[in-house]
């Protein structure tokens, strides 16, 4: 990194000097110099156009095939490999554009620097050449925009009936967790009954409400889908989990979803990384105050015998304070206690 950096102010520094050069030389010019001064200062202007292309095209290369393994994480989950297969074939389309217009920019104020004895040929225009280069990029573009759409369409569509749902609401400045519990239906919650001991606001006079449980870990299991459904209790967050190629908005008053399945547990990826101490996680992509850098929770992924062992030993929210329970009817309190 430090390489780069002396490399892009040796750059500036000679583009100063440059500057300073082209300066005299208009002064010159202007003071009434022959056109000498003018020819010589255009080749100069040409040939330095040649060389800056060469410097800054090698240092692109050489800082792009070092860095390259670091361009993205390690991916996760299987909608993931689409989505790096679409942004590689994207950068392929884009990277071919940005090579060959560059190229020419730099090339052609060399091939047709001023000359005494050139003319320049008029050419008004030409149809045929401004419908290919309309048409062309048109249908490029629509692949990719078509292809994004597809993808896009497949992750945002309703999860699968057998998908583990899990909430994860977004606070300043943390994120809190809930699971649907046993009948995989996650209860009503409604913003007045947030407090210091219910601090989703769930309403647990909705029976679908009284298996919920919380979890200071998103445990998931491997290789089946997972519904994240996300909100947000105060201000705009926004729910990113990098390795399992996941980003969504957490919206007050406007729920979102996300549904995935994950291909590694964590165990793997720390084997698979040489780093025993990885974990993947989520934070929050959206600055939403001084404590929006904090705002990261631990993913775990585990196998499926794995994670239903764990969801065995879970608590409902009701089970960990019994106190939330205090108002309910007595068929909800019932249910309750069996839970």
């Amino acid at each position: 990194m430090y390489g780069f950096l002396i490399a892009v102010g040796v750059l500036l520094l000679l583009s100063i000097i440059w500057m300073v050069y082209r300066i005299q030389t208009l002064v010159s010019v202007v003071k009434g110099s022959d056109k000498k001064i003018a020819t010589g200062s255009n080749k100069v202007n040409a040939i330095l156009f040649v060389l800056f292309l060469l410097g800054t095209g090698i240092l692109m290369f050489w800082y792009s095939i070092k860095e390259f393994d670091n361009y993205q994480l390690p991916v996760a989950s299987e909608h993931g490999v689409i989505t790096d297969q679409l942004f590689w074939i994207t950068m392929a389309v884009t990277g071919v554009v940005f090579l060959i217009t560059h190229v020419l920019l730099f090339i052609f104020p060399y091939k047709y620097q001023y000359k005494e004895s050139r003319k320049a040929t008029f050419y008004p225009d030409n149809n045929k050449l401004e419908i290919i280069w309309t048409v062309v990029p048109g249908v490029v573009l629509a692949g990719l925009v078509i292809s994004g759409w597809m993808a896009w369409s497949d992750i945002t569509a309703p999860a699968p009936e057998k998908a583990h749902v899990i909430e994860i609401m977004g606070y300043q400045f943390a994120w809190d967790v809930r699971y649907a519990g046993k009948d995989n239906v996650l209860g009503d919650y409604d913003y007045r009954l947030t407090s210091a001991q219910n601090s989703h606001g769930v309403d647990f006079s909705d029976k679908n409400s009284i298996d919920d449980f919380p979890s200071p870990v998103v445990v998931i299991p491997k290789g089946e889908p997972v519904l994240f459904k996300i909100r947000a209790r105060d201000v705009l967050h926004s729910v990113f989990a990098p390795h399992m190629r996941l980003k969504m908005d957490a919206v007050p008053g406007m729920p979102t979803r996300f549904w995935f399945v994950p291909t590694k547990t964590t165990a793997e990826m720390r084997e698979e990384l040489g780093n025993p101490e990885f974990n993947y996680e989520i934070a929050c992509t959206e600055i939403c105050g001084r404590g929006h850098n904090g705002m990261r929770k631990v993913i775990e992924v585990v196998e499926p015998a794995a994670y239903q062992k764990w969801l065995s030993e879970q608590k409902s929210f009701i089970q960990n304070n019994p106190a939330l329970a205090k108002g309910l009817e007595s068929d909800v309190k019932e249910l309750a206690e069996i839970q």
